[in-house]
């Protein structure tokens, strides 16, 4: 077997979670656009971007080849990554003012997400990992998205979109809770931290249509925006207090192997940080900035951390494919 064929097969066997790896790089770049580390961030967009087209050009690949396979993998909860990781890239994209390729990627998103929705949410179970969070992140992705372009185009329609997907993502997550195995916190094997992130993206989610409202067209009274803007905090003071008990259990408990779920760790990590600096901006509490560069910077030692695991990963699997 060439080289190149050993690539070949090992990039066969990554699995739908890898798509964590794209979010996790997406929103680093998000958070240092945002702290002002304008360099770096396109730096991490073009990393999100080439690992965005390599997934896709896979997924096409792959529903071309091996159509039998897809049905099974529709219905895992993993498959909302390539719903979660279009809307990070789409936020990054429109902040860079690309607004009609971020409009494309909204309505890839869109797409998935109702392809998807179902099947998956028909296959919960119980006890089930950190990954079933993933409907309430994709879900919220999608807010997130419409509200920043909702908000660069001066469209309401699309603000009023975002509300009602940042509404249903909060559903999402209470259905899933009760799903979710608590046991995870101590043996996950990194997904688990989707329980804080989904909080956080929620609060992103928030915080940006509180800015749309803000922006120019008339989105919804006072009364509306005290309601979503007392959510929102509240979101983050639960989202804060999660990251406080993760980050506990990983010093209680410690998971030093490399695995690919452990971008699922690196990506709320990063949106918490977002979060904290997305409210400090939108909603005018300014102490957060200085928290939220904080807690960025330890998103990119984890998201460096996980990378080398990555690479090391990609290696052994490439040798082990190769010939013998």
């Amino acid at each position: 077997m060439s080289g190149t064929s050993a690539l070949r097969a090992w990039w066969a066997q990554r699995p739908p979670a890898a798509g964590a790896a794209v979010m996790a790089t997406g929103i680093v770049s998000v958070g240092l656009h945002l702290a002002g580390f304008e360099v770096l961030s396109r730096i991490a967009l073009a990393l999100t971007g080439a690992a965005w087209l390599g997934l896709a050009a896979d997924f096409v690949l792959q529903l071309l080849r091996e159509r039998e396979r897809w049905p099974a993998k529709a219905r895992s909860s993993a498959a909302f990554t390539a719903v979660a990781a279009t809307c990070v890239l789409g936020t990054r994209v429109s902040l860079l003012d690309r607004q009609w390729l971020a409009e494309v990627l909204l309505a890839l998103a869109v797409a998935l997400w109702l392809v998807l929705v179902l099947p998956v949410v028909r296959h919960w179970g119980h006890r089930m990992p950190g990954s079933v969070f993933l409907g309430c992140v994709a879900t919220e992705g999608v807010a997130v998205l419409g509200a920043v372009l909702g908000a660069a185009l001066g469209v309401a329609w699309l603000a009023h979109l975002a509300l009602v997907f940042f509404w249903l993502g909060l559903v999402f997550y209470l259905a899933a809770l009760r799903r979710f195995d608590p046991r995870q916190v101590a043996t996950g094997a990194g997904d688990h931290w989707i329980l804080s992130g989904a909080l956080a993206i929620s609060v992103v989610a928030g915080s940006t249509l509180i800015a749309a409202a803000h922006s120019g067209p008339y989105l919804w009274n006072n009364d509306a925006s005290g309601v979503l803007r007392t959510v929102t905090l509240a979101l983050l003071v639960l989202a804060s207090a999660c990251y406080c008990v993760l980050a506990a259990a990983e010093l209680r408990w410690p998971r030093l192997r490399y695995d690919v779920r452990r971008w699922a760790t690196v990506f709320p990590l990063g949106m918490t940080a977002v979060a904290a600096l997305s409210v400090a901006t939108d909603i005018g509490v300014p102490w957060l900035h200085g928290l939220g560069q904080v807690l960025l910077w330890i998103a990119v030692a984890a998201w460096c951390a996980v990378l080398a695991g990555a690479a090391r990963s990609a290696r052994e699997g490439i040798r082990s494919t190769g010939p013998r």
